[in-house]
């Protein structure tokens, strides 16, 4: 009621959306009407929270002052600190209050619930925590000149935990939106704003929408291209990711997703191969100067594509090498090639089936033993159960791939 009240002074015209809570998503907005095709949110340039809002605010002569100067990121988080510190003297107190408290993206999750992840998300969470704790320590020279703004000792205003928060705030939450240069702020993109209301829509990997800012109307706008009836929830498509990515930046898992997809990384490629194989080196640098080994996975639909040109690669036999270019443009080479490394990659599937398996004993257990953990834990195994569905079924696939050489 009070962000409303909040966005009204702001010219947000009344939608035909309202909050409202829904079972497995949580809060989210509901449709009043039946929508199909028109602008369901058209936010006002004034209720967006931008790098502009920042540099107006008391923090701007600071902000301008301060070499090397900050990046738009830093300048963003720098300002949600400021102003939940501020509390009821903060003019964007109805929107930070119904922002979460905490977050699940792996960048929050504690480091036996990472180590629990696929190995590709555990890398890149592990890089985000680094990204982010380094952002962090190179920022506190900046937040010590921020001093003459707070009665408190700074660094208890800027500690870590409230760092954090802001960080995850604007990665999960915000919109793109190329800003115009600021001059006091670094060259990196200044693409992120924060946008009020509009940022209660969850996401669907099944709905097609349109959000950008419309330069007539001064607005960011929302408009909806799927149909949704009177008093359903409405969605929006963060894009087409797949959950160790949806994971990774929003901190969420979406079930039965068409773009979720199980990676397999290079190391497992050749775990399966003839150890005898005298080309398989040479066989491994062709793979990487022709971009085969990465995006290689696992689908609804089975292997992918590029996984299976890659494990013919790796299995041709050594009479046949010299069609290794026919092999990269898709051309069937022999039947022994096909049945091979439709072999090994069923055997990676298995095992990585079993790896899944391991994992989610280990996550019931650990449930039952620490339950602190238990949020966190259901998150990596939501992850580990709809890979576990996928690995299921293109193992059927595979069966039914192999059937006709046996």
């Amino acid at each position: 009621i009070e962000l409303r009240k909040w966005l009204k002074e702001r010219k947000f015209e009344d939608t035909d959306l309202v909050p409202a809570s829904f079972p497995g998503t949580g809060r989210g907005l509901m449709s009043k009407a039946s929508l199909q095709g028109q602008v369901m949110i058209s936010l006002p340039e004034s209720c967006l929270l931008t790098t502009d809002t920042v540099i107006r605010s008391s923090l701007g002569p600071y902000i301008k002052k301060w070499k090397p100067p900050v990046s738009p990121l830093l300048a963003l988080c720098t300002f949600l600190v400021s102003e939940k510190h501020a509390g009821c003297r903060s003019l964007w107190k109805s929107y930070l209050d119904i922002l979460p408290k905490s977050y699940t993206c792996p960048v929050c999750l504690e480091p036996e619930v990472v180590d629990l992840l696929p190995s590709p998300l555990k890398a890149k969470a592990e890089e985000q925590r680094a990204r982010v704790q380094d952002l962090f320590t190179s920022a506190r020279g900046f937040f010590s000149t921020l001093q003459p703004l707070f009665a408190e000792p700074v660094d208890s205003v800027f500690s870590y935990r409230a760092f954090l928060w802001a960080w995850c705030t604007v990665n999960t939450r915000a919109v793109y939106l190329r800003s115009r240069r600021q001059e006091c702020l670094s060259a990196e993109p200044d693409t992120c704003a924060l946008a009020p209301f509009l940022d209660l829509l969850n996401h669907s990997p099944h709905v097609q929408v349109k959000a950008a800012f419309n330069e007539k109307t001064r607005c960011y706008e929302i408009r909806t291209a799927s149909r949704c009836r009177k008093h359903q929830e409405v969605f929006i498509c963060y894009g087409p990711h797949d959950n160790q990515r949806l994971l990774l930046e929003y901190g969420f898992v979406s079930v039965r997703n068409p773009h979720a997809c199980v990676p397999v990384s290079a190391d497992m490629l050749v775990k399966f191969l003839p150890a005898a194989d005298k080309q398989l080196h040479r066989k491994i640098t062709i793979l990487k100067d022709h971009g085969f080994t990465g995006n290689l996975t696992f689908g609804w639909d089975g292997p992918s594509w590029r996984l299976l040109t890659a494990l013919k690669l790796l299995c041709l036999e050594a009479e046949r090498f010299t069609s290794w270019k026919k092999v990269l443009l898709g051309e069937v080479i022999s039947d022994t090639n096909e049945k091979t490394s439709l072999g090994v990659a069923q055997k990676i599937c298995s095992d990585v089936i079993e790896e899944t398996h391991a994992v989610l004993r280990k996550v019931s257990d650990m449930k039952e033993g620490t339950v602190s953990l238990r949020s966190q834990l259901s998150l990596v195994e939501a992850l580990r159960m709809e890979e576990l569905r996928i690995l299921q079924a293109s193992a059927e696939i595979l069966s039914g791939l192999l059937a006709p050489f046996s």
